[in-house]
């Protein structure tokens, strides 16, 4: 009963129980499946993964084949390029975007254990012998692209590939299929140093990048001669002004008619000046008849008779007196 067009449920009848949070336990099933997924299949054509097998900047496994599909030209395949585009995030834009992995496989065992559903061979590490899978933490190196366990690289002193003896540098070992967030935040600033540096994911010349370094040479080379020709006219200018600072400024012109245009004036005034100065002179050499007065015309020089007797003036030695 009910339902029928008599009544109209409500959201509280229709929905007892909200939606809960997922557990941990389920959260890593997940998870599981998910690697599972992706270490037996190849997400842009969801068909088992099978060599040649490559991967890209962020440690994602594909097929060689369906890279090379999706990198070449098609008229009917723009909705799947679409698609692909989300599926890659824009990492791979040609061959030297991605690095072919070379697995080790066990020839023991060739088939899968799901009925030839999953991945037909068993990947291997050559040092371990252990299997790769979502169960360990697998590892490949570039630009080599040997594949190895996690372990096996970190226990190892020297970074040299113990396949091939390529040397190889520390922020290139590539975990495959990442899941911690320590391992995706290394590989997104790897990808971005490398871009600045003009290398590819496989260490190659990305194309371009000698035009993009022939344009900053002819930018820096711009920017240098504006700088130069800068300088050169800062000195120049300086030059000038410590040649003007040094130069003795021009004296004006005395004029004997000081600034009077007329010429007659001119004589006029300069007679006038002329003549002042001859009174002052005069002045100047003429003494004044009260400061004559204090002094005597006659002769200044003392008599020696006079003198003769200074000491014994007032008194008068008698002729013949004894002393």
């Amino acid at each position: 009963m009910g339902n029928d067009g008599g009544s109209i449920p409500t959201r509280r009848e229709l929905v007892k129980e909200a939606a809960r949070a997922l557990t941990s336990s389920q959260v890593k099933e997940s998870l599981n499946e998910q690697q599972e997924y992706h270490w037996s299949h190849d997400p842009l054509t969801r068909k088992p993964l099978s060599k040649p097998v490559v991967s890209d900047s962020a440690g994602n496994l594909y097929n060689k084949d369906s890279i090379l599909e999706f990198l070449l030209p098609s008229e009917d395949g723009e909705v799947k390029k679409e698609k692909a585009e989300e599926v890659l995030g824009g990492r791979v834009k040609s061959l030297k975007d991605v690095v072919e992995v070379k697995f080790e496989v066990d020839e023991s065992e060739e088939k899968a254990p799901n009925g030839g559903t999953g991945r037909m061979e068993k990947w291997i590490c050559p040092i371990t012998n252990k299997e790769l899978g979502p169960g360990a933490k697998a590892v490949y190196l570039v630009p080599c692209g040997h594949a190895f366990a996690g372990s096996v690289v970190k226990e190892v002193s020297e970074q040299i590939c113990l396949q091939c003896n390529e040397p190889y540098a520390e922020n290139d070992v590539i975990p495959i299929l990442p899941t911690s967030t320590t391992d995706i935040a290394r590989l997104s600033l790897r990808v971005k140093t490398l871009k600045e540096k003009g290398l590819t994911h496989s260490l190659k010349k990305a194309s371009g990048s000698k035009k993009r370094k022939k344009r900053a040479e002819k930018e820096d080379n711009g920017l240098n001669r504006e700088s130069t020709d800068e300088a050169k006219a800062k000195a120049t200018s300086s030059e000038e002004e410590k040649k003007a600072f040094k130069a003795p400024k021009p004296k004006p012109a005395t004029n004997a008619s000081n600034g009077i245009k007329n010429a007659s004036t001119a004589s006029l005034t300069a007679k006038v000046l002329a003549e002042e100065e001859a009174r002052n002179k005069r002045r100047k050499l003429e003494q004044n008849e009260n400061v004559r007065s204090l002094f005597s015309s006659r002769d200044q020089n003392p008599k020696a008779g006079n003198s003769a007797d200074y000491m014994t003036r007032g008194f008068s030695v008698p002729n013949g007196s004894k002393r």
